[in-house]
């Protein structure tokens, strides 16, 4: 690429973080919460040690860390049975609390309510906003039952999605195919069932990602190389391709595609863009030759794709940053730009070398095992900048978030000890957190309350801009007619809106710092 006369060293870290206790921690999700903190998402083996508060129960146990915007501690929760479980996804609800969803093969014992039904099932838990369990639900067949991706539905509910062995049996209405195949479901606000399907060929087909789609429906993303077979409907390409299926709101298949080179191409993030259209981000070793239009470089790269709605694909990208460069995260802005999250093992190109009086500099060559990378495109796919940071160890960035102050967040797992970027460590593999400054952008400036989301339906929270001991939360109709008033301590404060017609109401709040109030758009929910 040329990089015009942007600078490529926009980007400065302005803190990093592990947390872990001394065994090991494996971060897989991490989301940013309204009040401008973040909650971590993974698991844990550890006992009570480092920086972690309460003993595994079993084996890997369900870990989550909720911290505030300069990375210190709000409160953490350890959750599992007596053996091995997975969490692989945090989302927010519409509440203010957290969605957590993961994998478990433990039985009724701990924290788990449930016997397990197969050799592994959906797990999912919903706590509130300061990390108290409401409620838990255990769903499966009798084969291996993988969650690896969930989003909040418009209605308040969910739809999960991961690979499932399982024939008809358990919760499992649909048959196998084969190997693993795609396994999507919708589950309501209480974590009823209320649809379910299955798509896949006599192989293996990988689930890792699901977007919900311009018409309310779903996109679901994965790797497949099943040849057309079950309700597969096209050949692989190569010996492994993306493959994506598109679901209306009902969950029923309306298309799929297979896109892949003659290699190994592995989709893990599909994303619905803000004109309706969908990004497709993974990794491929194919060289140029059937959907694929340009080589890898070196190994393996990133590949990003933009497709219509009907699927056709309007461009792509390859991105070499090592010999094997594996993307695990992709995010759009609000300025439509694209933010690509992934880590790259082997010599590192450096590419964020300033151009001066329009000369390039030659690019500096960087050793590492697995460094943590981070590259920032245009909505066109051409690259802006790109950054990496990491240890002398392996650090697998799972996930890179553009954040409310201007700056970017890169999570992941890190076996590194103390070196390079890295000033912070606890065990044998920790969480670990970089926070970056984007020096180019201007940083928000905190509102003293403001309501997410506004419009709402049911549920909307009020973000306190500022630290304070005590105080209280008043919610008045247009008339001023007191509805609600209740004690605060937090500065993420939900508000119930359940019960009452639309129309325009106030949330009043006063503190031992000061008084501020807030509109909130009270809207029907019209699903």
């Amino acid at each position: 690429f040329l990089f015009g006369i942007v600078p490529m060293t926009a980007q400065d870290i302005l803190w990093e973080k592990s947390f872990g206790g001394k065994q090991a921690e494996f971060l897989f999700d991490v989301v940013a919460t309204p009040d401008y903190g973040f909650i971590l998402a993974g698991s844990s083996v550890s006992k009570k040690s480092g920086n972690k508060t309460e003993d595994n129960r079993g084996d890997l146990d369900y870990w989550v860390w909720k911290m505030d915007e300069k990375g210190d501690l709000d409160w953490q929760k350890s959750l599992g049975g007596a053996a091995l479980d997975k969490l692989r996804c945090v989302v927010l609800t519409n509440e203010g609390g957290f969605l957590l969803a993961g994998s478990s093969e433990s039985g009724e014992g701990f924290d788990k309510k449930e016997k397990c039904k197969g050799s592994s099932d959906f797990w999912i838990i919903k706590l509130n906003a300061k990390g108290g369990e409401e409620w838990q639900k255990t769903i499966g067949g009798s084969g291996q039952d993988e969650l690896t991706a969930v989003v909040r539905t418009r209605d308040g509910g969910f739809v999960v999605a991961g690979s499932s062995s399982s024939s008809i049996t358990g919760d499992k209405t649909s048959p196998n195919f084969g190997g693993m195949d795609y396994w999507v479901m919708k589950i309501d606000v209480a974590g009823k069932i209320v649809w379910q399907n299955a798509f896949g060929g006599i192989y293996n087909d990988e689930l890792r990602s699901i977007t919900i789609t311009q018409d309310g429906g779903y996109l679901l993303g994965g790797s497949s190389n099943s040849p057309d077979s079950g309700n597969k409907l096209h050949k692989n390409l190569g010996q492994s391709d993306y493959w994506i299926v598109k679901l209306d709101k009902d969950g029923q298949q309306q298309w799929q595609k297979t896109i892949g080179g003659k290699g190994d191409d592995q989709l893990y993030v599909v994303h619905t863009t803000k004109d309706g259209n969908y990004l497709l981000g993974g990794n491929s070793n194919s060289e140029s030759g059937e959907d694929k239009r340009s080589s890898n470089q070196s190994g393996t790269d990133f590949w990003v794709l933009k497709l219509d709605q009907e699927g056709v694909i309007l461009w792509q990208e390859t991105y070499n940053i090592a010999k094997v460069d594996v993307l695990t995260s992709l995010v759009e802005n609000d300025d439509k730009t694209i933010l690509l999250g992934g880590y790259a093992q082997g010599e590192i190109i450096k590419r964020n070398s300033p151009i001066k009086n329009n000369q390039k500099t030659e690019p500096k060559v960087k050793s590492g095992t697995d460094d943590y990378v981070a590259i920032k495109l245009n909505e066109k796919g051409e690259e802006i900048w790109r950054k990496d940071v990491g240890s002398e160890g392996q650090d697998i960035l799972k996930k890179v978030i553009e954040t409310r102050d201007g700056g970017y967040l890169m999570a992941g797992t890190s076996k590194g000890k103390i070196s390079n970027d890295k000033n912070s460590g606890i065990g044998s593999s920790d969480f670990w957190v970089v926070k970056l400054k984007d020096k180019q952008k201007p940083k928000e400036d905190k509102k003293p309350v403001e309501a997410i989301p506004n419009p709402a339906i049911d549920y909307t929270n009020v973000i306190v801009g500022y630290d304070f001991n005590k105080g209280t939360a008043t919610l008045v109709d247009i008339a001023g007619h007191v509805l609600q008033q209740f004690d605060i301590t937090d500065r993420t404060v939900p508000i119930d809106l359940q019960g009452l017609p639309e129309g325009v109401y106030i949330v009043n709040i006063k503190t031992d710092k000061q008084s501020d109030g807030v509109k909130i758009i009270k809207g029907r929910n019209r699903n």
